[in-house]
């Protein structure tokens, strides 16, 4: 479904486990870095095939790096109609042989023709695979010679879910005297297909629904097929609009931050320059 409007403020446990305010609030960006996690989790969980579990998260426009994010996983012993879940997880990977949470701020993406040597990767890309479901990413524009980027949101053109291929971990560990249990995920990256090229080299993996299943069996360990699963979404698949420079701040919020830019208010080119580089408009 499409993103809803509702604003809401950050929740979860990222607020609680040290990582700095700057990051969960400031204008840090990556690739996958921003998205949009608005639609309710009863209808993420229909799509899906999942249970949801846990208390369901705020609807956000803005999603950033170290927030709780909803998660598609399927649980190992579980029962069959039980299995597959919707859970919380907190975005920034949290290796379980880390000393702390900080260095899950820096695990926010997996580069997918790595991931299987990555040290940091390679035990979840055998075992624990999962989907980070969205209404759509952000991506943003740069131009040669100004500092200024022009953001532009990314969805799917039937406007159903985006399925994200993740990645999950677990980490135990103390945090201000406590013992905590967290896990966490990180989204994976390849090649930038057709429409969104002209923004970025690099994309979310967004995987068809003919492969969910093969993607998140915990019992499907051989590497080589889940890595052949990893590749750029049709470009047909996607559509996207310039929006208002504000989503770089993440402490903006609300549903206004996907509306379309007019192309007379598009940063660093006009609107002859804009249609004519990025094909947005006749």
């Amino acid at each position: 479904m499409r993103a809803r409007s509702r604003s809401e403020q950050p929740s979860g446990a990222s607020a609680q486990l040290g990582v700095p305010a700057s990051i969960r609030s400031g204008t840090v960006v990556g690739m996958c870095g921003r998205f949009v996690s608005a639609s309710p989790p009863e209808e993420i969980a229909e799509y899906f095939g999942a249970v949801a579990v846990g208390d369901p998260l705020e609807s956000r426009y803005n999603v950033a790096p170290t927030l709780d994010v909803y998660v598609v996983y399927e649980q190992p012993g579980a029962e069959p109609s039980a299995a597959r879940r919707l859970d919380q997880f907190y975005w920034g990977l949290v290796p379980g042989f880390a000393k702390d949470m900080k260095i899950g701020a820096r695990m926010i993406n997996a580069r997918s023709e790595t991931a299987a040597t990555n040290n940091s990767f390679r035990g979840s890309l055998a075992r624990r695979r999962c989907i980070v479901p969205a209404d759509g990413f952000y991506e943003w524009q740069k131009f040669e010679g100004s500092k200024a980027k022009q953001p532009f949101y990314i969805h799917r053109a039937d406007g159903h879910q985006l399925a994200m291929a993740g990645l999950w971990a677990e980490w135990r560990g103390v945090v201000a005297g406590e013992a905590v249990a967290v896990r966490s995920t990180t989204i994976l990256t390849t090649a930038a297909n057709d429409t969104v090229r002209p923004l970025h080299d690099r994309m979310p993996v967004i995987l068809p629904r003919r492969a969910w299943d093969e993607w998140l069996d915990p019992a499907n360990q051989r590497i080589e097929r889940v890595q052949d699963l990893l590749v750029p979404a049709p470009a047909s698949l996607l559509v996207m609009h310039p929006v208002a420079a504000e989503v770089g701040n993440a402490r903006n919020e609300g549903s206004h931050l996907i509306d379309e830019l007019d192309p007379t208010q598009v940063i660093g080119a006009s609107a002859s320059d804009a249609s004519e580089q990025l094909g947005f408009w006749p």
